[in-house]
């Protein structure tokens, strides 16, 4: 055989393991557990970090306000050192709706080897604790909540001890209106699922641990075994690094896809998918330029290699890097087809995958470009050290 016929079967042979092998990545029905009424509805204490969403807050905070969940709740919202008057809107926003108490905190500025968005939940949660709640709702400022999801969580977690969760986690169903946001938005979920399966995430006994960051239930008794936050206050992609801990800790999480979680943030232009997706990946790969090599190899043999060894085959007219490219493009098409049904988007988007791949490639690479020239997971003013450069406590 050709070398191109070789790449093209090395590119089936990857996709009939990831199709079999990988937890079922491409499937979409993980959704929440459904579980009878607890007999009692624990405490909650709902954590939301908030920096500059003066632009989101009239669409996310109403929603947790008007939660309409049985047991104690409260709110409390850490202003981040806004600059757009992030504070004040919180507070008018609960004078006019009403709802569930809401309490505005400002902590300042993060302390070295603390990460923004992880010192302003520790304030918030080190002030919610003083109401001994039960159960913590972290949430971000631009995630808006149907009025029973936070019942819906609180009943999905169970009881302790009894087959419940210590974490339970959605990711919230981002938006997806702009051309380049169906372009690229279904496949960001398509390949944090192919990065960790949720069905493997969720299997008990499992080593493997994600989690949402945008919607996280956690229990407080399971925060405190963990010592979360501090236990990752410089971690980047806080929501897998909290699962981690968790997990490590001897609780069990829960990971899947909402229905009744939305993100309001808008991606409308390229440049801002762009800089959600590069401002983390290379942290992903732990700033490793041999994990970067790797990758970049990888998404060229899984992603580009089929449609590539397709066209080569039908110019050169190889039948075998023809036959196995086209195999390959089609298994790759088809698990992307549930994700795609999921955002209610064309199915004719499917063989568009590697175009898509190929710029989450240059995101990757853009992102350790970046970090290299010390503006590395930037994200609203803020810079960010690698990691094992955070003091130890």
């Amino acid at each position: 055989m050709s070398a191109v016929a070789w790449i093209a079967v090395g590119s089936l042979i990857a996709w009939v393991w990831l199709l079999l092998g990988q937890g079922f990545f491409w499937r979409t029905d993980q959704r929440l557990p459904r579980r009878a009424d607890p007999v009692r509805w624990p405490s909650v204490a709902v954590v939301v970090p908030a920096r500059d969403e003066a632009e989101m807050l009239p669409v996310s905070l109403p929603s947790l306000l008007a939660q309409d969940y049985p047991g104690d709740a409260e709110i409390f919202l850490v202003d981040d050192c806004s600059q757009d008057g992030t504070g004040e809107l919180a507070r008018a926003l609960s004078l006019r709706h009403g709802g569930l108490p809401l309490t505005v905190v400002s902590p300042g500025e993060p302390e070295p080897g603390w990460t923004g968005k992880l010192w302003a939940l520790r304030h918030g949660i080190a002030l919610a604790r003083q109401r001994k709640p039960e159960f913590l709702l972290l949430t971000d400022a631009d995630i808006a909540h149907e009025p029973d999801s936070l019942r819906e969580l609180v009943a999905a977690a169970g009881t302790e001890g009894a087959g419940g969760f210590d974490l339970v986690s959605q990711m919230a169903r981002l938006r997806v209106t702009s051309t380049w946001e169906r372009l690229v938005v279904p496949a960001f979920v398509y390949f944090f699922g192919q990065l960790y399966p949720f069905r493997r995430v969720n299997r008990a006994g499992t080593r493997t641990a994600a989690a949402a960051g945008g919607c996280v239930l956690l229990r407080t008794g399971a925060a405190e075994r963990a010592r979360i936050p501090e236990s990752i206050r410089q971690a980047v992609i806080d929501d897998v690094s909290l699962a981690r801990a968790v997990q490590r800790s001897g609780g069990r999480i829960w990971l899947g896809l909402a229905e009744r979680v939305d993100s309001a943030r808008p991606y409308p232009q390229l440049g801002d998918l762009w800089q959600m997706v590069s401002r983390s990946a290379y942290a992903q790969l732990r700033h490793s330029p041999l994990l970067l090599a790797g990758t970049v190899l990888g998404l060229g043999l899984v992603y580009v290699a089929p449609p590539a060894t397709l066209c080569a085959g039908l110019l050169t007219g190889d039948p075998v890097a023809a036959w196995a490219g086209a195999a390959a493009w089609t298994v790759m098409s088809g698990t992307y087809m549930p994700m795609l049904g999921y955002y209610r988007q064309s199915l004719w988007l499917a063989p568009l995958l590697p175009f898509t791949a190929v710029l989450y490639l240059l995101m990757t690479v853009d992102s350790a470009v970046q970090h290299y020239r010390g503006r590395g997971a930037a994200w609203k003013g803020r810079t960010y050290t690698r990691p094992e450069t955070a003091p130890e406590p």
